[in-house]
């Protein structure tokens, strides 16, 4: 439930709901909504780790609201997604943006590994969509923002899972553009890649369990990749606020651009 329910909203500026909010892109992203006059409704998962959103926020001189939603719980989703509707009246910008990366090489990848990277990466973020989409619908309006990976359109080895995944976000997106195009929907697909100041470094990456195992075959590759990762966390590579200064961008004029690629420098 909302941690922050202290003035009703229904007349005021657009609303947005951003997941994955606790950190990263989606934290960078609420912020710079709520800057733009945006009622941002921020999820995540865990609650208790709102510390550094807060922080942002009050920095920035801006509120949001904290709701929790786990994208792999309907139950989750249901809720925070009425709860918005309820004190806003309204969901004008959806920003699918929760994710993790599992790392690994394919065959280490059990399957169980497998479905929980595309649980949370693909169909964790077509069931938050499939929740807001009726009410979007009959307004005749609305903004998907899917942020996806230069990964999903340049995979290359050592990750294949999570780019098997955003390949799979990519593909949806462009496909819904279509679709929803009749309703004034509008669809836009975000891909960053090389950003390594985010807490995607430290935080939401994974290892499937025979990873580490030295018995695998992969074990030296793994080694060297893990070696590579820890030197990019320490020499972090982009401003991750570009990423989410081109969400605000879309999220105002989603016509300007259906796709963005986005390459750390």
């Amino acid at each position: 439930m909302s941690e922050t329910m202290q003035r009703d909203t229904k007349s005021s500026g657009r609303v947005a709901l951003v997941t994955g909010a606790s950190s990263g892109f989606g934290l960078l992203t609420s912020v710079e909504l709520a800057r733009n006059g945006y009622t941002v409704f921020a999820t995540m998962r865990d609650i208790t780790r709102r510390g550094e959103l807060d922080e942002a926020a009050r920095e920035a001189g801006v509120e949001v609201r904290v709701l929790r939603l786990d994208v792999t719980d309907e139950a989750s989703i249901s809720s925070a997604v009425d709860e918005a509707l309820r004190s806003a009246g309204r969901i004008d910008v959806l920003v699918n943006n929760a994710g993790y990366t599992l790392d690994g090489y394919f065959e280490d990848v059990s399957s169980a590994e497998l479905r929980e990277q595309f649980e949370t990466n693909f169909f964790g973020l077509a069931a938050v969509t499939r929740a807001v989409l009726p009410a979007m619908r009959q307004r005749g309006e609305g903004t998907l923002i899917n942020v996806s990976s230069l990964s999903g359109r340049h995979p290359g080895p050592g990750y294949s899972a999570y780019c098997a995944s955003k390949a799979a976000v990519s593909a949806l997106s462009e496909s819904l553009r279509e679709e929803l195009a009749p309703f004034g929907i509008h669809v836009v697909l975000v891909e960053p890649g090389g950003y390594t100041g985010t807490n995607i470094l430290r935080r939401n990456r994974r290892l499937p369990a025979l990873a580490l195992n030295p018995a695998s075959p992969y074990h030296p590759m793994t080694q060297a990749l893990e070696a590579e990762m820890q030197g990019l966390a320490a020499r972090p590579k982009g401003n991750p606020r570009e990423v989410a200064l081109a969400i605000v961008e879309a999220a105002n004029d989603p016509r300007a651009w259906p796709r963005r690629e986005l390459k750390a420098k």
